[in-house]
């Protein structure tokens, strides 16, 4: 008789364990969906406040620095969105911005004693 009980609550903590990984695959699924429109939402945005050779220039950033890149795309939606710039960013634009940014980087030099 405990054998039943032991296979029947088996059973049971079977399917909680599977109920909960389909949960968690549901609600993976739903984030790369969220994900993926937001990022198509993104580059329409792109496509629409930077020149051709502007968004070239960023996918050889993103192919190299790519998070440097997502973050250099969020700040240009937002100057954009701010009216800081006329639009469409031009290549030129987008490297004064780029030397900008690169400017306000600190540089840390380790000398040893």
């Amino acid at each position: 008789m405990s054998e039943e009980i032991d296979a029947e609550e088996l059973e049971l903590i079977k399917r909680r364990k599977l109920a909960q990984l389909q949960k968690a695959l549901i609600e993976e699924q739903r984030r790369a969906e969220l994900k993926q429109q937001l990022e198509i939402k993104k580059q329409e945005i792109l496509r629409q406040i930077l020149t051709t050779e502007a968004r070239q220039r960023l996918a050889n950033i993103k192919m190299v620095k790519p998070e440097f890149a997502e973050q250099l795309e969020l700040q240009l939606i937002q100057i954009a969105q701010t009216g800081r710039i006329p639009l469409p960013i031009n290549d030129e634009q987008l490297k004064m911005i780029l030397a900008k940014i690169q400017s306000q980087k600190r540089e840390f030099k380790i000398r040893r004693i």
